[in-house]
């Protein structure tokens, strides 16, 4: 019985030891992921402020012209495609 108490009591401090790795673990991930939101809130501000450098201030932000410029592509795209099936050509079936 005494035996059975103390591999029950090694094995508790056992699971204590490694559910307090596990916890330093987590903060030091958790702290790291705070370290690269900053970095990526830094990229992201330096990247706005070259865009403003290179065009106009208070023009768009490099990220919404990107956005305007892929919603153009998407329009394009769509008229191409009515253009090819009002010829009988179907764009699905030559991609």
């Amino acid at each position: 019985m005494a035996n059975e108490t103390s591999t029950h009591d090694e094995r508790l401090r056992d699971l204590e030891a490694e559910a307090f790795r596990t916890g330093r673990t987590l903060a030091e991930h958790s702290e790291q992921l705070a370290t690269i939101r900053e970095q990526q809130r830094t990229a992201f501000g330096n990247i706005d402020s070259l865009a403003d450098a290179i065009g106009a201030p208070g023009d768009q932000t490099i990220t919404q012209r990107l956005d305007g410029i892929t919603q153009r592509l998407d329009t394009i795209e769509r008229v191409l495609f009515a253009l090819a099936r009002a010829q009988g050509i179907d764009p699905d079936a030559t991609a």
